[in-house]
């Protein structure tokens, strides 16, 4: 398994409903000290695979190309068939693609198999699911792709070290307790190996989500704190 990064990336999703907002949103992350880009194509109204490929290539930064799904919150308003074309056509352009492990095992394939790198992404909004459950999707995101992700929803505190504790037995992973309970893992999942943690620009993609520059500074506090 390779490992893609050899230290935390702070990633800030691009949010916008046009390409020439989300080239501004860009270059404005980019400035702020994002250090890759997730470039959510379901936001964009109408999105045409050639031209999504022209943004990836004009945005000349690394990123993230995901086309989230309806069923895990995405806001895709094609059909399944459409949606997978689009992310076929970022492959071709796109450092790295995020592609749901609950997605046709075919286009799953077919994806997986034509990105430059993959992560393989699980989302629950609703809960936490035990350790055991966690592990077991992440070991099938392992298989598929190049990182595992999992984003789950905290009903108690206890869940947000269920989260921790995951990152500790499984590399080439990025795990994330939402919800303002769960803001403190998006700072310190790089102390337990995680590879990408998210922030945001001016928009946030998900509850709980901080910005760069708190990110940052949180994360060079508890590196500097951790050395020493």
């Amino acid at each position: 398994m390779k490992l893609l990064f050899n230290k935390t990336k702070i990633c800030v999703p691009i949010l916008e409903k046009t390409y020439e907002s989300a080239l501004k949103s860009s270059k404005s992350s980019i400035a702020a000290g994002a250090d890759i880009l997730e470039l959510r194509i379901d936001f964009i109204e109408n999105p045409d695979p050639d031209e999504v490929k022209n943004l990836i290539q004009e945005i000349n930064f690394p990123i993230i190309a995901t086309n989230r799904r309806k069923e895990e919150n995405g806001f895709f308003k094609g059909s399944e068939s459409e949606r997978i074309e689009i992310i076929l056509e970022a492959t071709k352009v796109a450092q790295i693609v995020d592609i749901e492990l609950g997605t046709d095992h075919d286009d799953l394939n077919k994806v997986l198999k034509t990105a430059n790198s993959s992560i393989v992404s699980f989302h629950d909004f609703e809960k936490t699911p035990d350790k055991d459950f966690l592990l077991e999707i992440v070991d099938k995101e392992l298989e598929l792709g190049d990182m595992a992700k999992f984003a789950v929803m905290p009903k108690k505190m206890a869940d947000t070290l269920t989260v921790l504790d995951v990152l500790l037995e499984v590399e080439n992973t990025v795990g994330i307790s939402m919800g303002e309970m769960g803001s403190y893992t998006r700072v310190v999942a790089h102390l337990f190996g995680s590879p990408i943690t998210f922030a945001s620009y001016e928009n946030s993609s998900a509850p709980g989500q901080l910005n760069i520059k708190t990110t940052r500074d949180f994360i060079n506090k508890l590196t500097k704190n951790n050395l020493g």
